[in-house]
């Protein structure tokens, strides 16, 4: 079965804390790691109520001191907001502490509106070759130190730590592929480049030292529950966020909330969440199944909106059932694709 990994976008409740949402965070990567998810990545973004990731690598490293075997990563580290040997720095640590366990996803976008952009980068980088130069020097500062060299990551250096391309255009499938590295598309929030993207990349792919052969992972949305009228609800928190452009903290469940909608919303709704499974087990399993076979997913990425912690952990959790999770599974993801360290 295509593996399994889970991105969690630490949701704020409305009426709850941000010390709630770490807590839930924590809870969350402990079940997936017990249920086979091999991945939990978290994503950043700024100024943005609904949203507790910001400082990604500090929940990164609480994730990874309160699990075992868990693949622990950003989805993404916005690299424009950040010098390179920063995040060097911080993701060598992270590898240090926890070796073997840690990815690093990078996108190129800020993560936040422009004025808190501009808050973030003070003068930013409007060339188009920044973003790739960049991902250029991460890689280097992560190799082993050569001679002479001058500036080091310490720790980082020799630590080779996984990098990913992120993306929901071409530019990150061309990019990931002319370095030779795994590529993640942010299909459960922005699909229409899919297939294309895909196309691109495997087309494209060159290989490199830290991957032989192309590899996709997919976003995609589940609400799973034991009936379908269960899962419609669940879901309609993640449609009220979208159209707050998850500026404000996760709201409780409305029944019939799309009935509610104007049609341009209901479109816009529809748009985003075009990759998403809703319904019962049987549902969500022929679902995932038919989006597999039609994409050659390598790995999905499984996000989920949901208000109730219980029943958004209900949801992983029937997912793992029906994707029959095993142990040779979740030893897959204890390596990840291509980080094959005995040849770099």
């Amino acid at each position: 079965m295509t593996p399994l990994s889970i991105l969690d976008l630490a949701p704020v409740l409305k009426g709850g804390t941000v010390a709630q949402t770490f807590a839930n965070s924590v809870d969350l990567a402990q079940h997936g790691e017990v249920w086979g998810y091999g991945r939990l990545w978290l994503a950043e973004h700024h100024n943005m109520p609904g949203i507790a990731s910001a400082a990604t690598s500090l929940v990164i490293g609480q994730i990874a001191a309160a699990t075992k075997t868990i693949r622990v990563g950003a989805g993404g580290v916005m690299l424009p907001n950040h010098s390179p040997i920063v995040v060097a720095e911080q993701f060598g640590t992270l590898e240090t502490l926890y070796p073997g366990r840690i990815d690093l996803g990078l996108g190129r976008a800020p993560g936040a509106d422009q004025p808190t952009a501009r808050a973030l980068r003070r003068h930013g980088d409007t060339d188009v070759n920044a973003f790739p130069r960049d991902v250029v020097e991460l890689q280097h500062y992560f190799r082993e130190p050569e001679p002479g060299q001058r500036v080091r990551a310490v720790p980082g250096a020799g630590l080779h730590v996984p990098i990913w391309i992120l993306g929901s255009s071409l530019f990150g499938a061309q990019l990931a592929a002319a370095l030779g590295l795994p590529y993640a598309f942010a299909s459960h929030f922005a699909p229409a480049a899919l297939m294309q993207a895909i196309e691109v990349y495997r087309m494209s792919f060159e290989p490199s030292d830290q991957l032989d052969a192309p590899y996709v992972m997919l976003g995609v949305n589940v609400f799973a529950a034991d009936t379908d009228e269960q899962a419609r609800l669940l879901r309609s928190s993640q449609e009220q966020a979208i159209l707050s452009h998850e500026t404000e903290p996760l709201d409780p469940p409305v029944a019939d909330f799309m009935a509610s909608v104007d049609p341009a919303a209901r479109q816009h709704i529809d748009h985003m969440m075009e990759c998403s499974a809703t319904g019962s087990p049987k549902v969500v399993k022929r679902w995932l199944t038919d989006f597999i076979v039609r994409t050659g997913a390598d790995e999905i990425m499984v996000q989920s909106q949901i208000y109730d912690h219980d029943a958004r952990l209900r949801s992983y959790e029937i997912l793992a059932e029906v994707w029959g999770m095993t142990a040779s599974e979740r030893e897959f993801h204890a390596k990840g694709p291509a980080i094959e360290r005995d040849k770099i």
